[in-house]
């Protein structure tokens, strides 16, 4: 039998793909999925298989990191070897609005987490998702002794979600670990997200549906990679021999003016034609310049991104032509089966 996972946000960009690469690993993956009127499960639904059938190895399960109970009813039945984090409200600019809210799942839903696998009979590993907007100001590049200082109220609640997994590690000796991811894309990631935003604004002028894209601050910078090489280092994470923390990014930082340029330049259109600024989209605090030093990473679990900046642009761009009907440019696609040969994730 293969190991059991369990994984929250599971419907979202990096639980997705991390239930693609597990299934593919041969466990049995279960999801916590909310409960909703409307069905939010387009991102699996191509692994998704009926229950009753013999062959079926991905599981759903309605909670809410809001509810103890369930969260412990699920994992007390489940009984997984690992548990996988992700779930969040994890939009910056929406912390700024839902605040409360944002500290309620964010931060005291990992607490809820911990202490259930606390109380487990069966020893658990438990990866909690954290973030390099934990670092906010601090001066970059950032590794896993850059002091936070967290720039808004997602930012905060990760970095007591941080904390909390380190103490529940040294204090109850569980196998809990931090992988403070810098900024991940694909086309899976949330559309009101800037660089998927991009993408498809871009290929929504190309098709002619629209003329402007409006954005925020231009001028913040991040570390961008590619979402399914994330994943895999989650799960390389809790495979090392002893719990630890680690900062994975690429160790190039882009300006948000940088990404929506190169996107332009690829399909042939001069970005400053089709931006417009919208002060509504500023945040009331900005990270600045966030860049990871993962030579820890590299060192311990052999992690170094494939995938690049200008790579990445082309794959969005890619696959949100295609997504539209339009024949994409084509380079995104290429870079794809040259990099990944016989790939573990669905084609998007």
């Amino acid at each position: 039998m293969g190991k059991k996972a369990l994984i929250t946000g599971i419907t979202g960009q990096d639980g997705s793909y991390l239930a693609e690469f597990l299934l593919h690993k041969g466990y049995e993956v279960h999801g916590i999925i909310r409960r909703a009127s409307t069905f939010n499960t387009q991102r699996i639904d191509s692994i998704y298989i009926d229950p009753h059938k013999s062959e079926a190895r991905l599981f759903l399960h309605y909670g809410d990191l809001s509810d103890s109970e369930k969260l412990s009813d699920i994992i007390y039945n489940v009984k997984p070897q690992e548990v996988y984090h992700l779930g969040a409200q994890s939009h910056v600019k929406v912390s700024f609005d839902m605040s409360e809210y944002t500290g309620n799942i964010t931060g005291l839903g990992t607490v809820r987490i911990l202490e259930i696998i606390r109380k487990a009979a069966n020893k658990v590993k438990f990866y909690q998702a954290s973030s390099s907007e934990m670092f906010g100001n601090s001066l970059p590049p950032q590794d896993e002794r850059t002091p936070f200082q967290p720039r808004s109220p997602y930012a905060a609640a990760k970095a007591y979600a941080y904390w909390m997994t380190c103490n529940y590690r040294e204090g109850y000796d569980l196998f809990a670990c931090n992988g403070i991811l810098f900024n991940h894309e694909s086309p899976r990631r949330g559309e009101t997200f800037v660089t998927r935003k991009i993408a498809r604004g871009v290929a929504g002028i190309i098709a002619g549906r629209e003329k402007i894209l409006y954005l925020g601050n231009m001028k913040a910078k991040r570390d961008w990679g590619y979402a399914p090489e994330y994943v895999e280092i989650m799960w390389k994470i809790l495979q090392h021999k002893k719990p630890a923390d680690y900062v994975i990014g690429t160790g190039q930082t882009h300006s948000v003016e940088e990404f929506a340029k190169q996107a332009f330049d690829y399909v042939g259109l001069k970005y400053k034609k089709h931006i417009r600024i919208d002060k509504r989209y500023y945040r009331p605090t900005e990270s600045d310049n966030l860049v990871a030093e993962s030579d820890k990473a590299g060192r311990e679990l052999d992690w170094e991104p494939k995938v690049r900046f200008e790579d990445l642009v082309k794959i969005m761009i890619d696959a949100d032509m295609r997504a539209i009907g339009l024949k994409p440019v084509g380079e995104g696609d290429k870079i794809l089966r040259k990099k990944f040969p016989g790939r573990w994730w669905n084609a998007d």
